[in-house]
Formats: C-alpha cells, structure tokens, sequence
C-alpha cells in the first residue's frame, strides 16, 4: 500500500494520475495548504522539503522497510519502476520521457507557478514580473506546440512526461492563456484528458481555481499567506 500525501494542485495531480493508471493500491491523506497542515514536523520527516505532494510506500522496491519518497518528479520515476509501466519500451523512449519530465520540473511548472503567484497571490501589481513570467509561460508552451506537430505524445508513447504536463496545461486558464492557440497542444491535451486514469487521477472539486479563467487576485487571510508565504512556511523548515 502507498500513501499518497497529497494536495489539489498539478504537482498533486500528476502522481494520482500516475497511481490510477498503474492501478498501484493506495490511499489518500489530504492536506490543506491554506490551513498549514504541511507546515507540522510530522510531515518533515516524509518530506524534509516541506512540500506536497509526498508518498510513503510500505512495500517499496527492494523490500526493506516503509519509503519515503519527494519530489514529484522523481515519485514519477520511482512509480514507474515500481511498476514496470510508463518509461519508454525502448532507450530511445525511455530518454525522451526523461527529457520532457525534467523540462517540466525545471521549465513548464516554475514558470507557471512564478505567473500564478504575481497574477493571482502577489498583494501588489508588478507588471515586470507579470510580463517577464508570462512571455516565458507563452514561450513554453510554443515549445510544446512545436513538439505535439510532430508526434502523439512527449516522448512518441504515453509515459509520465505526458502525466507531468498535463495538469500544468489545464492550470493555464486562470491566468488568462487560450489553449486554442496552440492547436497541437490542445489535440494532445484532450487526447491525453480522455484516458480513464486521467479523469480520475485528476478530478476536481466544484469551484477550484483551475476551473476559473479570471485573472482575478486571491484574497488571503493574514494566516493563509504566512502558511504558504510568510513566517509560519519559514519557521516550519528551522531546526530545532
């Protein structure tokens, strides 16, 4: 059994998407982000990052005792070979899934986690940030536009690079992006949101803010932002 500490946020989503179709049993232990339940030391000693989402899987690779695992990327990776499933069928494949997983990791969900935050959490307006996140938010997805031209899917087969970016592109309306402009990427988009695992993996409440297309600011109460933000995120990552 694995379980999954997780959140309702794309790098949440991934992961449940990558359990579904691996049909690996597990649980979920929700958190809320705005409330701080990750900011407890409890959850340092799962991730000593301080971040969701997490997993512990109590009959890891190899035996041994329960694993704790971070990092969604490299949960990714470690569910795939756990399972055998969903990293390339061949070297060729198996390198291109590694190269788009760690453009999303290092490229896709920074830069559109920088956009998000100066649109929709920053108290103040920056245009500089504003502008310097999107065009870099614009420019990626052309890289993924130009790339699904000239095959089906990230890495020529489903595999988690598709999984990864997924739910980064569904984030994108809320930040005033049109997925009809990048026409190879929208036929992906819904090639990949048709597969079973992905609904289910990445189902969302009524009303969350991936469902929304204004670019309207997020109002926080002075303890919500410090749990995602301010001192209360800070002093939960101090020694004692």
């Amino acid at each position: 059994m694995i379980d999954l500490h997780h959140v309702v946020t794309p790098n949440g989503h991934k992961v449940k998407i990558m359990l579904e179709e691996t049909a690996l049993p597990y649980k979920i232990i929700q958190y809320n982000l705005l409330e701080g339940t990750h900011l407890k030391p409890e959850f340092r000693q799962i991730n000593p990052n301080g971040r969701l989402p997490a997993l512990v899987d109590h009959d890891p690779i190899g035996g041994g005792p329960s694993m704790a695992v971070f990092d969604s990327g490299a949960m990714l990776f470690y569910l795939a070979e756990k399972s055998g499933r969903f990293f390339g069928s061949s070297p060729r494949t198996r390198h291109l899934a590694m190269q788009w997983l760690m453009w999303q990791m290092s490229g896709l969900g920074p830069m559109h986690g920088q956009a998000h935050h100066f649109i929709r959490y920053c108290p103040e307006d920056i245009p500089y940030a504003v502008n310097r996140y999107m065009n870099e938010s614009r420019r990626l997805l052309e890289v993924l536009d130009r790339r699904l031209r000239e095959a089906d899917y990230l890495a020529e087969e489903y595999s988690i690079a598709d999984m990864a970016v997924w739910p980064w592109i569904r984030a994108i309306k809320p930040v005033g992006i049109e997925l009809g402009d990048y026409p190879n990427l929208q036929r992906w988009y819904e090639r990949v949101g048709a597969r079973p695992a992905v609904e289910a993996g990445a189902r969302l409440p009524e009303g969350h803010w991936m469902t929304q297309t204004a670019q309207s600011k997020v109002k926080l109460t002075e303890e919500q932002w410090s749990n995602l933000f301010g001192e209360n995120m800070l002093k939960s990552g101090r020694a004692t």
